[in-house]
């Protein structure tokens, strides 16, 4: 019994401390909600599942926008990198690119 009431609690404290999940796309973008499943594939575990910031700055709350006010610029810069930010034009698409972009821009 002990071992039961034990793991129940576990799984609600961890639930509990889980932290922000990742927002949900509009439904009625088909690149917003592309550019979220890019996102936690490829972003969420540097930049937080919400942006908030981890091991990767924090990108929510417009603070891309404010860093690269032009969308191309964003855009390029996670094509090619650059510090400690890992190029991507390798691993994702053009596409899959601006809809993540987009997604950290319109959603997050």
């Amino acid at each position: 019994m002990k071992t039961i009431a034990g793991m129940v609690l576990g799984v609600l404290v961890a639930g509990a401390c889980s932290g922000s999940s990742t927002p949900a796309a509009p439904a009625d973008d088909p690149g917003l909600v592309a550019g979220r499943d890019v996102f936690v594939r490829n972003c969420a575990s540097c930049h937080g599942s919400a942006g908030g910031g981890g091991r990767g700055p924090k990108i929510s709350e417009g603070r891309t926008a404010d860093l690269f006010p032009a969308i191309e610029d964003q855009i390029l810069f996670v094509a090619e990198g650059k510090g400690g930010m890992p190029a991507f034009s390798g691993r994702l698409s053009a596409e899959e690119i601006e809809d993540v972009v987009r997604f950290v821009r319109e959603v997050l």
